[in-house]
């Protein structure tokens, strides 16, 4: 007689090895969820900010010490203007300062648009401030002619900012209004302090430069009354011109009102300071970073009041989805009470297991049903050994051989079923299942008493 296996029953060791593989499972996804999900933000970042001596990189000296509160090293990486720095962006450099009409939205009239453009690796997160053309001369004969028209620069000696900067292509430009190349004119490749002291110096004419009021250079010029700015009549017609400039105003007195400088309201062409980053900037840098724009540009400069700055109207670049929750929302909702490195965590974790216990809660609700339905699956093949055998001690009669083997494996049976550990709801199905090992060994029995007889 042919008899089935021995029923499988789980075991502690079965049941670990269970726990154990849904623990490493759950664990697994965690992992994934936790590294392309919600992955941690870097502990370093670059930034290309400009000139050693210009003010954008002294307001990124700034934007370090910040960020170093909320242990994150903010590297800075020098450059020769806003040229190079969105060179940089654009190959890879997470952050940086561009000057506004370098960018091509610029240039054809989209600057400050706020839909996301997903062909534009690069996004803002605000404008940070103003930065003004200033003309300086030694000459008030030469100021006075510059005043009504850039072509009075023929034939001079004038700085128009390093290669790469930002300074000389728009002098370019706006030089370029009035006819003025370096055909006509002795256009230097020379700015910041540089040409400052070269003015100074009387090696030049004129210095043609573009920055912030702090800027080093700025401040040596304003602040002497031997250099004459450049107030443009035909500012306002320039803006209309080249669309990325506007026009502000210095009022009479802004700089030093006890030596009358500047002495009348200086009419200026301006750019603005954008705070570029990649668009894959991690979400929690932008807003360490747009937290530092905030303390660091908030304050009144001479071209603007307290609080003006940062801000996404005039924006030369795409703004940032997390710059755009930022000025409708403020700062993210834990930002406001801890820490940035708890804050980040917290977010984290969240972001993490909410999917994650999508997972579990439905895998631990089945797990009762799934223990259930393999307990009812071990007694259920014990009857259907019994129902088996039964059927083969019912279809004939059986030799001293098989009528030994199906004593034995009654028997094992019999062991198995009272070595199981069950729950009490199962208890009646177990004593249920004993009476019918019983019952077949008393069918065995019955049937081959006789020859067991004759046997003996």
């Amino acid at each position: 007689m042919t008899l089935m296996p021995t029923p499988f029953h789980i075991t502690r060791k079965h049941g670990f090895i269970f726990f154990a593989g849904t623990v490493a499972l759950l664990g697994l996804v965690f992992w994934l969820l936790a590294r392309w999900l919600s992955p941690a933000p870097p502990g370093q970042i670059d930034m290309t900010t400009g000139p050693v001596d210009g003010a954008s990189h002294q307001f990124a000296v700034k934007y370090q010490a910040l960020l170093k509160a909320s242990h994150v090293t903010l590297r800075l990486l020098p450059s020769s203007g806003a040229v190079q720095n969105l060179e940089r962006l654009n190959a890879g450099t997470p952050v940086g300062f561009v000057q506004g009409g370098l960018n091509t939205l610029a240039q054809t009239g989209q600057a400050g648009q706020t839909e996301i453009d997903d062909d534009m690796p690069l996004r803002t997160l605000g404008v940070v401030g103003y930065e003004p053309i200033w003309i300086f001369t030694r000459a008030p004969s030469l100021a006075k002619t510059l005043a009504k028209g850039l072509g009075g620069m023929a034939g001079k000696k004038v700085a128009i900012g390093a290669s790469g900067s930002g300074t000389r292509k728009v002098a370019l430009d706006v030089l370029g209004s009035y006819g003025i190349t370096t055909a006509n004119a002795g256009l230097e490749s020379a700015g910041g302090l540089t040409a400052a002291n070269a003015l100074l110096a009387n090696q030049l004419d004129a210095v043609f430069t573009i920055g912030a009021p702090s800027a080093p250079a700025v401040q040596l010029l304003l602040n002497r009354a031997d250099v004459q700015l450049v107030s443009l009549e035909h500012a306002e017609g320039l803006s209309r011109k080249l669309n990325y400039l506007s026009v502000i105003k210095l009022p009479a007195g802004a700089v030093d009102a006890a030596q009358n400088l500047p002495p009348q309201d200086v009419a200026l062409l301006t750019t603005t300071a954008n705070l570029v980053v990649r668009e894959d900037l991690h979400p929690a840098i932008g807003y360490l970073l747009l937290e530092a724009a905030r303390e660091v540009h908030r304050g009144a400069t001479l071209l603007n009041r307290p609080g003006e700055f940062p801000r996404l109207e005039g924006a030369d670049f795409t703004l940032s989805e997390g710059a755009r929750r930022y000025y409708k929302d403020g700062r993210p909702f834990l930002q406001r009470y801890v820490p940035y490195w708890v804050a980040n965590a917290v977010q984290r974790l969240l972001l993490v297991l909410v999917p994650l216990l999508a997972v579990a809660i439905p895998l631990f609700k089945y797990i009762p049903q799934l223990i259930e339905f393999k307990q009812k699956s071990r007694l259920n093949r014990c009857y259907g050994l019994l129902l088996d055998m039964e059927h083969q001690i019912r279809s004939k009669p059986l030799n001293p051989e098989e009528a030994a083997a199906a004593t034995d494996k009654l028997g094992q049976i019999e062991r198995d079923v009272s070595s199981m550990k069950f729950p009490l709801d199962f208890t009646d199905r177990v004593y249920t299942l004993r009476q019918h090992v019983d019952y077949v060994r008393g069918q065995l029995h019955k049937d081959n008493q006789a020859p067991a007889a004759l046997t003996g």
